[in-house]
């Protein structure tokens, strides 16, 4: 492993960045604010155009005649049962975000769109719209057709799985083709350790709030972050020494449950017709407009509306493309046996679908409780990681359902450092799917590192930037993907 140039500078610029954010926190943050305001404000319009393009050609694929095509030789069979292949994605992809913003966002867009003078119902379905947008089929486009650019090179061709592999075997093995291909691995490397810190640290903020709550602390300072932070250090350490299908496996599939319970329970003892009207909606409404709303840059609005988009819609699409290389990699890893037209239907719509009765049941309840003067929406601008554990607190049997969020939320973590540390892994072995326990465990220490640093930061807008600065190269990395994906695929006897 530490023969490997490529390896020694990732870890160079990664254990850079923790240097950087231990000594100067601020400093880092600062400049990562800055970055990203740059590219979001120049390069916004090219990354609502790739992402809606990703999209729609990952529909054209499955339904076209390539979509028989299987990843891998034709008479494989999938490795993970559908139902742990869906969860293991899911968890991967987006797990504890959906925890951190069940409620806080669409309230948060509620209160900008309601400050901008639109009734208060018109207010509520559009934050749901743009709250859907933001975690719908757009940010499972990008992972999706990562995924199976790698996933397909990787089984069907037997290219390592890196996300320079697809480039490497569509255009040859000259010099300039190495380069750009240990370039792209570099950066994706480096992309993988800061974005799944980024999660690790939100994680950390999210069950330290749920504690919080419970036992109802005051003033506690640092002591019980670093507490929570040691004790899920040691929790993905186990998993890192078995198998995957044994570790990340288990792991997934208790935390979803978990919220699957949660979000039904909240669904039938809260107000389960006010809630069912507003998924119903948020179902025709979103369907209805999430392609045209993938066009939009908001070219002419007036400026707090483009740094509102920028801040959030555009912020997300760029965060996604900074996961995009860990999320590919490992869904493309657990996804051999399957048809290309079930891989995109099942990476695209079963998130998709989960996130709208999610955000239904648990931004719906946000509402219903602010319309009831249960719950202040200020909250989420004085402190969002508690606004679900207020919620819940409204809510009977409050105390075991804190406890149930922050154990899922908990869980989630542990199968993302599992899920990154394995991806950085097979990077390090030059895309071997079966990597030592100790490349594992190594990685695993190092992006334990780079989450501390993380919750340094203290800042939930901090962590966001830190993660999209690692992105910007990535919109074309993934478009260059596809055309890997499309030049190969079509010399296919189907």
């Amino acid at each position: 492993m530490f023969k490997n140039p490529l390896l020694l500078i990732a870890l160079a610029l990664t254990i850079g960045v923790s240097i950087w954010g231990i000594i100067d926190t601020q400093g880092l943050s600062n400049f990562a604010s800055e970055q990203v305001k740059i590219t979001l404000r120049s390069r916004g319009w090219f990354v609502m155009l790739t992402v809606s393009f990703l999209l729609i050609t990952s529909f054209i694929l499955a339904l076209s005649k390539f979509g028989k095509i299987k990843l891998g030789r034709d008479d494989d069979e999938p490795e993970f049962s559908t139902m742990s292949w869906l969860t293991m994605m899911f968890a991967a992809g987006m797990g504890v975000g959906l925890l951190f913003y069940g409620a806080a966002e669409p309230i948060t867009h509620y209160l900008f769109l309601a400050g901008q003078g639109a009734p208060p119902p018109k207010a509520a379905s559009n934050a749901m719209l743009i709250t859907l947008f933001n975690w719908g089929l757009h940010a499972w486009a990008i992972y999706g057709v990562t995924a199976l650019a790698i996933a397909y090179f990787g089984f069907r061709k037997d290219v390592p799985q890196l996300v320079s592999g697809p480039i490497r075997a569509t255009f040859g093995n000259n010099p300039l083709v190495r380069g750009t291909g240990w370039l792209v691995d570099l950066l994706s490397i480096y992309a993988i350790a800061i974005g799944l810190a980024g999660s690790l640290a939100l994680g950390v903020f999210q069950v330290q709030d749920g504690i919080i709550t419970l036992l109802n602390l005051k003033n506690t300072g640092m002591g019980l972050t670093l507490t929570i932070f040691g004790i899920l250090c040691a929790a993905y350490i186990l998993p890192l020494t078995v198998d995957l299908s044994k570790g990340m496996a288990v792991l997934s599939n208790t935390a979803l449950i978990i919220a699957v319970a949660l979000m039904v329970f909240l669904l039938l003892f809260g107000p389960t017709s006010f809630l069912m009207n507003g998924i119903v909606e948020a179902i025709g409404q979103y369907f209805y407009q999430a392609l045209p709303a993938g066009f939009s840059t908001l070219a002419y609005f007036e400026e707090g509306a483009k740094v509102w988009f920028e801040s959030w819609s555009l912020n997300y699409m760029v965060w996604w493309l900074a996961w995009a290389p860990f999320v590919g990699v490992f869904i493309a890893r657990i996804s051999r046996g399957r048809t290309i037209r079930e891989f995109i239907l099942g990476v695209l719509l079963a998130p998709t679908f989960f996130s709208i009765f999610w955000f239904g049941v648990f931004g719906g309840l946000g509402f219903y409780q602010s319309a009831a003067s249960q719950l202040d929406p200020a909250i989420v601008q004085e402190n969002i990681n508690q606004t679900t554990f207020l919620l819940l607190g409204n809510m009977p049997l409050s105390k075991l359902t804190i406890v149930a969020t922050s154990v899922a939320a908990f869980l989630f973590i542990v199968t993302s450092v599992v899920s990154a540390a394995y991806v950085l892994a097979m990077f390090s072995t030059g895309g071997s799917q079966n990597p030592s326990v100790k490349i594992k465990l190594i990685w695993g220490v190092i992006l334990g590192v780079l989450g501390l640093v993380m919750i340094l930061s203290g800042s939930v807008g901090a962590i966001r930037n830190i993660i999209a600065m690692s992105a910007g190269p990535f919109v074309f990395v993934i478009l260059l993907l596809l055309v890997c994906l499309l030049k190969t695929i079509k010399n296919e006897k189907v």
